[in-house]
């Protein structure tokens, strides 16, 4: 699964060796998406991959995850884990895709109450507005 938003923290990295005497890492973050109701996710990246990929404060990333829950105890715990992060152009998040139009022509604007919405793909099926209103019981 993947999710994309800007790195708002960077927790202190953890670290030991585990029962089995193998050294273990982990680095946390916290993102926040780009929606408009944005929302806040911890997740980390564990072992090689805390090395791997060094994120900061303000990167806008997509990340790559998976999400494991174990039980310990008779309670249940959930992780995010990251495998793959791709940071992203901070500029290029601020500017929202242009509806689709084909080259040369211009974007059609959008139909009264639609704005907002993805536009239908080229050649998609569309019914006729103007008699719509007509089989609507109100």
């Amino acid at each position: 699964m993947d999710i994309k938003g800007k790195i708002i923290q960077k927790l202190d990295p953890q670290g030991g060796v585990s029962k089995a005497g193998n050294q273990w890492k982990k680095q946390e973050y916290v993102l926040e998406t780009l929606d408009s109701y944005p929302r806040k996710v911890k997740f980390d990246f564990f072992g090689d991959r805390a090395d791997q990929y060094p994120l900061e404060v303000g990167d806008v990333i997509t990340l790559s995850y998976d999400i494991e829950s174990r039980e310990f105890n008779g309670r249940w715990y959930t992780d995010i884990r990251g495998f793959k992060a791709v940071k992203e152009d901070p500029n290029a998040v601020a500017a929202a895709p242009a509806p689709y139009a084909p080259a040369g022509e211009p974007a059609p604007a959008p139909a009264p109450g639609t704005e907002g919405m993805p536009a239908p793909p080229p050649g998609a099926d569309t019914f006729d507005q103007a008699g719509a209103g007509d089989d609507l019981p109100f």
